[in-house]
C-alpha cells in the first residue's frame, strides 16, 4: 500500500479556527466567528508567553555600546532578555573577550552609590515597560574600548494577522495545542458550549503540557557540588 512521503502539513488560521470551533461541538458560519477567533488566538498567543520559555521566540542579537551612554532601548516586540554578555574588541582575533553581564533588580541598582561612574560595564538592569524593554548599564561605558553588548531575547510571538490563509508563528508540533486551546476559548464566549468548558480546559492543560515537554533544551546540564569550609 502507499503512503504520502510529504511531511508538509499545516494549518492555515481559517482552517485551525473550523477544528477548534467543532471540538467546541459548533459550527464556524460567520466572518465575525472567524474575527473573534482571530482575537482569541492573539489573547492565547500572550498567554503561552506567560506560562514560560517557548525556543522557537529565542532570538541572537547585539546592541554597540556608546561611550558615555547608559541605557539602551531593544526592539518593541522583546519581552525580555535571557542571556547578556559584553564583548570587547569585537572581531579582534587576539583580544576578542565575552564576559557575563550580572542581572541586577531595582533595589541593588538604587543602592549603587554613583551611578556616573565609568569604566567597563559588569551589571545590568533591565526594565520592562508597557511597550518597550531596554537596558542600563553600570558602570556607564568609558572610552577605552569598544564595547558591545550581545543578548539572547525572547519575543512576542507574531500576531495572527488579516487574511485567514496566514500561517502562525508556531512550531507545527504545537498546532494541537493551538486547537485545544482556541476550542476552549471559543467555548467560554458561546452559552451553547458552556457544557464542554471544564472538558476542553482539561484537553488544552494536556496538550500544552505534551508540546512544553518537547519544546525545550536537551543540552546536557552537569551539577557539582560544591565544597564547604
Amino acid at each position: 500500500m502507499a503512503i504520502a512521503t510529504t511531511n508538509n502539513f499545516n494549518l492555515d488560521i481559517a482552517e485551525a479556527a473550523e477544528e477548534a470551533f467543532e471540538l467546541a461541538g459548533l459550527e464556524m458560519r460567520t466572518g465575525y466567528d472567524l474575527r473573534t477567533a482571530r482575537r482569541s488566538i492573539n489573547l492565547m498567543m500572550l498567554e503561552w508567553a506567560n506560562r514560560g520559555l517557548n525556543l522557537w521566540q529565542v532570538e541572537q542579537g547585539s546592541t554597540t555600546l556608546t561611550s558615555g551612554t547608559a541605557t539602551y532601548s531593544l526592539d518593541d516586540d522583546t519581552i525580555d532578555l535571557l542571556e547578556h554578555h559584553l564583548r570587547t574588541d569585537d572581531g579582534n582575533s587576539s583580544s576578542q573577550t565575552d564576559t557575563e553581564l550580572t542581572r541586577v533588580s531595582f533595589a541593588q541598582y538604587a543602592g549603587i552609590p554613583n551611578k556616573l561612574d565609568t569604566g567597563r560595564p559588569n551589571e545590568i538592569l533591565i526594565n520592562r515597560d508597557t511597550s518597550t524593554v531596554s537596558f542600563t548599564l553600570y558602570p556607564i561605558p568609558d572610552s577605552t574600548q569598544s564595547y558591545k553588548v550581545n543578548w539572547y531575547r525572547l519575543r512576542q510571538i507574531y500576531d495572527a494577522g488579516t487574511p485567514a490563509s496566514n500561517n502562525l508563528d508556531i512550531p507545527k508540533l504545537f498546532l494541537p495545542c493551538l486547537v485545544s486551546g482556541l476550542a476552549y476559548y471559543v467555548a467560554q464566549k458561546n452559552p451553547e458550549a458552556f457544557q464542554r468548558v471544564p472538558f476542553l480546559k482539561s484537553q488544552y492543560e494536556e496538550q500544552w503540557r505534551l508540546a512544553a515537554d518537547e519544546n525545550r533544551v536537551k543540552a546536557a546540564v552537569r551539577f557539582v557540588p560544591g565544597g564547604y569550609n
